[in-house]
């Protein structure tokens, strides 16, 4: 096949507040720097970005993931390729009882990736390759939407605080054998080292405690968060078709998974880049 070019990227909007479906790139061929940088472009700007119709085996999507920063290693301690450490497979499919993927089943709170550790993941990139009829969507929420719109006096309550991030076994349906209390301590509102725009870094699957504050307090105003940037409003929600590459910004958006039959096979291969230290 040709390599992509850029003068053949064509770009549209996924819904108003998060998302771009970027056409005219074959993930399957490697990209040049022009093609790179207009892909980070359009990422950056829309902080969620889909291909379809890709056709990509591990080599080819470790590719392109090096192309934006350094894989990070799979810390479930479980193995999902012979070579590629960074490949984790994301599926409900059994064999001999046992899933060969991480995450298998049903649905999943809103969150971030890794934003339990020091140096969360700054991209998420998903492959589809087998999806239910039904369910087992995906739904975006716009990070910087949810901070500029929050009211005054609790924008003045977070300013300069951190929360605790914890992954917990027991907190979700999810049984992988992640290390139980895993934990890190982030700012409530994190400001994104490429664009410069803040944006609210809490969510409701993993954040437990605001720094400084009385529980009851704190309590309080994370749930006023999980609330206010779970709004339909900020939201896009992802129909995956198998061929779909997904490439999201966890620094400034927010991902869940909603409940599909468990007697439909999902199958998806991820691999996520590393990150810096929220700041």
């Amino acid at each position: 096949m040709v390599k992509s070019s850029i003068e053949d990227i064509k770009v549209r909007a996924l819904s108003p507040a998060i998302g771009a479906e970027i056409m005219g790139v074959d993930l399957s061929q490697p990209i040049d720097d022009a093609t790179k940088q207009k892909l980070l472009d359009i990422w950056h700007e829309n902080l969620v970005i889909l291909l379809r119709d890709q056709n990509l085996d591990e080599d080819s999507q470790v590719r392109f993931a090096n192309a934006f920063g350094e894989p990070a290693k799979v810390s479930s301690g479980r193995s999902f390729s012979k070579k590629h450490p960074s490949v984790m497979l994301i599926s409900n499919i059994r064999e001999n009882g046992e899933a060969i993927g991480a995450l298998p089943d049903g649905e999943m709170h809103f969150h971030t990736d890794q934003c339990h550790q020091p140096r969360p993941a700054k991209a998420t990139i998903l492959y589809a390759m087998e999806v239910p009829s039904k369910g087992g969507d995906t739904l975006f929420s716009n990070a910087y939407l949810a901070y500029e719109t929050l009211p005054e006096h609790i924008r003045v309550k977070i300013e300069g605080r951190r929360a605790l991030n914890a992954y917990e076994k027991d907190s979700t349906i999810r049984s992988e054998a992640y290390e139980k209390g895993a934990s890190s301590w982030h700012p409530v509102v994190r400001t994104h080292p490429v664009t410069g725009r803040k944006g609210l870094y809490v969510n409701r699957l993993m954040t437990r405690e605001i720094e400084g504050l009385p529980k009851a307090e704190s309590d309080a105003i994370l749930d006023f968060l999980f609330e206010h940037q779970e709004q339909q409003t900020f939201i896009y929600g992802h129909q995956w078709r198998p061929g779909d590459v997904l490439m999201w910004d966890n620094r400034c958006s927010l991902h869940a998974r909603t409940d599909f039959s468990a007697g439909e096979r999902r199958l998806m291969r991820r691999v996520t880049i590393l990150g810096e230290a929220p700041a």
